[in-house]
């Protein structure tokens, strides 16, 4: 690339580049209408700072901060390599498809994003404060994902990591696997259908938390809820649940213990151990429906 494109601070219009490689701070800031394809950017924070209207094809970032403030933005294959640390950070209208996102704290106050087949093996402190995300087919690895992100809709998402979605809002989650410690920690309206879950202390301190179809593995899972409401699940090795929940609850199967609920109906083939303790909950507030005799 010229001399010229590298001055920072330079207005870069329509670029078109095939096979490039790009180096130094804020190589194409502000750049609108940029289309490129098979390059590398390197040696460089910021090379695509405030720019709009961005295509990436099969594209390489290898240095921090590729995309800042960017506005609207395309990234179809390609790579945020794990030195792409904290890439995309108050961008708003993001696509990215068949995508390998090796960095960890991507996405950090941005909105409108839409994630389709991409791999975060890295996602350490990732999603966080973000509006408006569509996710499909999306692979991540590491704790602290998607925390107090809004209005969420994850579809055959797989992840393996603790305290996903803590203080969240608006999330539905479907057909996914999440091997995680504390999920959906003081979150609101958040609905979770056909999907897997396993790790402990599920759901505390949430409002309108809602389960259909899921099977779910929790140490002291889904207490301190206000409206938890489940429909057709499995709760496997799972104990002391709903403690100071108020809860409506129709379980496929026996549940191993139930500790305390403060208010509603529990719905199960049996409850091997009940615990109701009455200086700290009206036992007549909650109903137990079950086939035992």
């Amino acid at each position: 690339m010229s001399a010229s494109q590298k001055i920072a601070g330079l207005r870069v219009l329509k670029v078109k580049c095939h096979s490039g490689f790009w180096w130094g701070e804020r190589t194409l800031f502000h750049g609108e209408g940029l289309d490129i394809s098979h390059s590398v950017f390197r040696d460089g924070e910021s090379p695509l700072k405030e720019s709009r209207d961005v295509k990436l094809h099969d594209s390489s970032f290898e240095w921090k901060y590729p995309l800042w403030y960017t506005r609207q933005a395309e990234v179809r294959g390609g790579e945020l390599l794990d030195t792409a640390r904290s890439g995309i950070w108050y961008t708003h209208g993001i696509a990215m498809t068949d995508t390998l996102i090796a960095a960890p704290k991507t996405f950090r106050r941005s909105s409108d994003i839409t994630l389709n087949h991409v791999s975060m093996p890295n996602a350490q402190e990732t999603l966080w404060t973000c509006e408006h995300v569509a996710m499909s087919d999306v692979q991540a690895n590491g704790d602290y994902f998607g925390m107090n992100s809004g209005n969420v809709k994850a579809e055959r998402f797989r992840l393996n990591g603790s305290y996903a979605f803590d203080g969240g809002h608006d999330i539905e989650v479907s057909d996914s696997t999440l091997l995680s410690k504390d999920a959906f920690w003081n979150c609101e309206n958040v609905t979770v259908r056909d999907s897997t879950i396993i790790g402990e202390y599920l759901g505390w301190n949430s409002k309108n938390l809602t389960f259909v179809n899921c099977t779910i593995e929790s140490l002291q899972g889904l207490c301190y809820i206000d409206n938890l409401v489940m429909r057709g699940c499995r709760l496997i090795n799972t104990t002391l649940a709903f403690e100071y929940s108020t809860v409506d609850a129709e379980i496929e199967g026996s549940i191993d213990s139930v500790m305390n609920p403060t208010a509603g109906r529990i719905q199960c083939a049996g409850i091997d151990e009940l615990i109701m303790e009455p200086n700290r909950v009206d036992p007549s507030r909650t109903t137990i429906i079950t086939q035992q005799h």
